[in-house]
């Protein structure tokens, strides 16, 4: 059996900054978090053998102990750099390319895994370092050269420690506009600026917003919905976005200019469970609905009066990340056998890849020379939903699992207070789809499900193997 996944960014700096440091398999370390240790026995060169230790506890372990060393089985400055790993049960393949792009390069990590079936065989494979977070090709683009102009973009993201946040802050990095995270707890494996701030008030932080320089801001901050929907928990959902937004637009006011962009996070679930209608930018939001029409309505209304150039509101669906908890859940029920639909199946599912997440991000901020996202609603989500029985079969076949039984609603209830989860993110849901950026021509990367679970998920099985 093999797998093969790939990661791409883009970085704003020329082919021969980057191999730089990508060319130098020992400085792996300073920005790969999949490497702990690093040695070559030589200069790097096609044929030179080395050992690395992964950052992965227990596959780490077996392969400290068993692995022989690597080879660098290609090496063609400034472009191409392969690593060939024999592992005690296959063999792993960790490409790294940079192509020139427009403004800079991408760089491309391909790792291919390559092992018998088995437990043991995933386990060990499942160490091998592989680009799983946008915030190491950051480090990298900074280790070469990557700096913000003094006339910069300053970006201030509230709520920035997030998911979104993160993955934000990190391509932001790697194009050269300097973000600043407004958080609660500052994270220092974070390589962004954070400044604590308490999510209510206007206090020494708003000086970010308020410093004479251009600035953005982008507003993601709240607490998640992943809670038992109580009278009490539904408030605090409300009042972690109402007051943070209202403590930014109060800021943003002591400006002696408008900020230039303010992109305000929403969700479509402030449709709540839309049953067959399409949601776009015209649907009307109904009245007296509970839980997230609750919250997300007053979150909406709390951006009045921001001291702004430019405001669009992105109501996003469920963004598929690989990273992100809600992802690896629904990864690892389906791997353990339970991937079946969910109730009766027939609730939409509307999604939307975080690569295309930030892209419309980038052209709310106006950064994008392609597209000009005008001031107002846009509603973040694939073109494509899909209905929750088909979700769970996409699931399954990326992952190569047989077909599953179905979870009853009332077993998921049950389950539910067990996890002190809301059954309803698992029972409800909406058919979204933008028609602003349907007209604009936004060009989605990942526009069908299946793309977008290989890319995330993806086990590509070769050699014959079922």
């Amino acid at each position: 059996m093999a797998s093969t996944k790939s990661y791409a960014q883009f970085i704003a700096h020329d082919v021969e900054s980057v191999w730089q440091v990508v060319g130098d398999p020992t400085r792996l370390p300073q920005w790969h978090s999949g490497y702990r240790e690093l040695s070559l026995d030589g200069p790097a060169a096609t044929g030179a053998r080395g050992d690395y230790v992964q950052s992965h506890r227990l596959a780490g372990r077996f392969h400290r102990r068993l692995a022989p060393p690597f080879t660098i089985t290609v090496y063609d400055g400034p472009r191409h750099l392969q690593l060939t790993q024999p592992e005690p049960v296959g063999d792993a393949v960790i490409d790294f390319r940079l192509t020139p792009a427009a403004g800079g390069c991408i760089l491309t990590e391909t790792v291919t895994a390559t092992a018998g079936s088995g437990s043991v065989s995933r386990l060990i494979l499942s160490g091998v370092p592989q680009l799983a977070d946008r915030v190491d090709v950051a480090r990298l683009a900074r280790l070469a050269g990557v700096t913000p102009a003094d006339d910069a973009l300053t970006v201030v993201l509230a709520g920035g420690s997030g998911a979104l946040g993160r993955h934000l802050a990190a391509d932001l990095v790697c194009r050269g506009i300097r973000p600043v995270i407004l958080t609660r707890s500052v994270d220092p494996a974070l390589t962004f600026k954070q400044v604590r701030w308490d999510g209510r008030t206007v206090g020494d932080w708003s000086e970010v917003l308020t410093a004479d320089r251009p600035t953005a801001v982008v507003n993601l901050a709240g607490k998640l919905v992943d809670c038992r929907p109580t009278e009490r928990n539904v408030a605090l959902l409300r009042d972690s976005r109402v007051d943070a937004t209202r403590a930014l637009v109060e800021a943003s006011k002591r400006r002696a200019t408008p900020v230039s962009h303010w992109l305000q996070a929403s969700t479509t679930a402030i449709w709540s469970d839309a049953g067959e209608q399409w949601c776009t930018e015209t649907t009307p939001v109904p009245d007296g609905l509970p839980q997230m029409t609750g919250v997300a309505r007053p979150w909406e209304e709390a951006v009045a009066g921001a001291n702004t150039d430019h405001l669009v509101t992105l109501r996003t669906s469920i963004v598929l990340d690989a990273q992100a908890p809600a992802m690896k859940r629904l990864a690892d029920l389906t791997r353990v056998g339970l991937g079946g639909r969910v109730g009766s199946g027939r609730h939409w599912f509307s999604w939307i890849h975080v690569d295309d997440w930030l892209a419309i991000a980038r052209a709310a901020l106006g950064l994008d020379q392609q597209i000009t996202i005008p001031d107002g609603l846009v509603i973040g989500s694939s073109p494509n939903p899909v209905r929750n029985v088909e979700l769970m079969a996409a699931l399954r076949s990326t992952l190569h699992r047989p077909p599953a039984p179905p979870t009853p609603a009332p077993l998921l209830r049950v389950g539910a207070i067990a996890l002190r989860t809301d059954p309803a993110l698992g029972l409800t849901g909406r058919r979204a789809r933008s028609q602003v950026l349907d007209d604009l021509g936004f060009v989605f990367r990942f526009p069908d499900l299946d793309m977008a679970l290989e890319d995330l998920l993806g086990e590509t099985r070769r050699d014959g193997a079922s």
